[in-house]
């Protein structure tokens, strides 16, 4: 019940106070409304984060319409649709997320992106597990390490991009690179990868394989990789052999980068093959 003199001490007009109790009770029902249209999804089989498939009804300005098959259309922001897709049509199928319904309309709102990044995890998980080789495109650098796109966007983390880390590992951004996937995270849908993992294991296969054909007295290329006080170190395919300072030259040298340098292409002789 309403004091009405208590209103008038405080200079509260009629037609305030219906004004007020009038809206007050809109908002109630909008709150209801929208309560009982979530509630009507639900029954319908409809959950909130929910991949459904539904029918492009229409374009309308900058949103896509959507038959999801209940009473009220769904929306999907017509930016959802990259450059690369197909555009949106009337009755074309499509697979979108069921965000939430909007309370002031009662419209149900849309993603086509979310959806189509569940569908990709989906795909991804059903045809790779750990330790498997994936490709992917490196997409930028974030912090820790890259970020790879192999279907889906993972994680490659900076100590994981070489068997040495690189100085700058942004320079691998825009490479098509080879990884080995270490862990995946369902719940979280998170995968991380390797790509050092993957040479390692693809040099502990290739040294194998050259341990075999190694002879003392034989001539090999190979490129420097590293260089110490006392040497350089030359890989060989899958193995790294120690050229000695006092093998670099017939001349007295002080230090290997007079003869040498990273990354050179050099042609040694065997001396030894240490096979333990």
């Amino acid at each position: 019940m309403v004091d009405r003199n208590l209103l008038r001490e405080f200079d509260v007009s009629d037609a305030d106070l219906e004004a007020a109790l009038g809206l007050s009770l809109a908002d109630a029902e909008a709150a209801e409304e929208a309560l009982i249209a979530e509630y009507n999804l639900r029954d319908a089989g409809y959950d909130v984060n929910a991949v459904l498939e539904g029918t492009i009804v229409r374009v309308e300005g900058e949103e896509v319409l959507i038959d999801i098959g209940y009473k009220s259309e769904g929306i999907v922001p017509l930016d959802e649709w990259s450059d690369t897709d197909e555009p949106p049509v009337a009755g074309q199928r499509i697979s979108v997320l069921l965000e939430e319904i909007e309370d002031e309309f009662g419209l149900i709102l849309l993603s086509k992106r979310k959806a189509d990044r569940i569908r990709e995890w989906e795909k991804i998980i059903s045809t790779h597990k750990e330790g498997d080789i994936v490709k992917g495109e490196v997409l930028k650098k974030i912090k820790g390490g890259l970020l790879v796109n192999i279907g889906v966007n993972v994680f490659l983390p900076a100590s994981q991009v070489d068997i040495r880390r690189p100085q700058d590992i942004d320079s691998y951004r825009g490479k098509v690179i080879e990884c080995l996937i270490l862990k995946i995270d369902e719940a979280r849908r998170n995968i991380v990868v390797s790509r050092r993992r993957l040479i390692e294991v693809q040099r502990e296969q290739m040294k194998k394989a050259l341990l075999s054909e190694l002879v003392e007295g034989q001539i090999r290329k190979g490129v420097v990789k590293n260089i110490a006080d006392f040497g350089a170190f030359v890989d060989l395919g899958g193995i790294d052999g120690l050229l000695h300072i006092t093998d670099m030259s017939w001349g007295r040298i002080s230090h290997p980068t007079e003869m040498v340098r990273i990354d050179q292409e050099v042609e040694v002789m065997i001396l030894h093959v240490d096979r333990d």
